[in-house]
């Protein structure tokens, strides 16, 4: 059985498609470990898989679009979760008490005009 799931994170959607596998993850038709290089990105991804513990339960293939690795890691992630628990409702205390099911919805705050940035004023000259 083939369960869907989206993930988002700041710019970044996640589409994911999970079956019952050995633990291949191929993320835009590429292998897992080419398209994400570092460590940090790859744990942080497979939390949901090692909290539930199912790293080798499911084939898991994505579509991401948007943002940077980062933001798109954090959609992959959620989406990943949603997938688990659609696909047994035990999973879902336990992910949600992780924050794992939570929409991080930090996004760029945008430039304002007649400034520099977001925040930034220019400086004040009193004459």
């Amino acid at each position: 059985m083939e369960i869907t799931s989206t993930g988002r994170r700041k710019t970044a959607a996640a589409s994911v498609r999970m079956v019952a596998g050995s633990g291949k993850i191929t993320v835009n038709g590429v292998a897992f470990e080419k398209y994400f290089e570092t460590e940090a990105l790859r744990g942080y991804i497979m939390q949901p898989l090692k909290v539930c513990n199912s790293e080798t339960a499911f084939d898991i293939s994505a579509n991401i679009k948007g943002g940077g690795k980062a933001g798109q890691a954090g959609a992959l992630r959620h989406g990943i979760a949603r997938s688990l628990v659609k696909e047994n409702e035990d999973f879902k205390p336990v992910l949600k008490d992780c924050g794992m099911l939570t929409r991080d919805a930090r996004e760029k705050e945008r430039k304002k005009s007649g400034q520099p940035g977001a925040r930034k004023r220019f400086q004040f000259s009193k004459r």
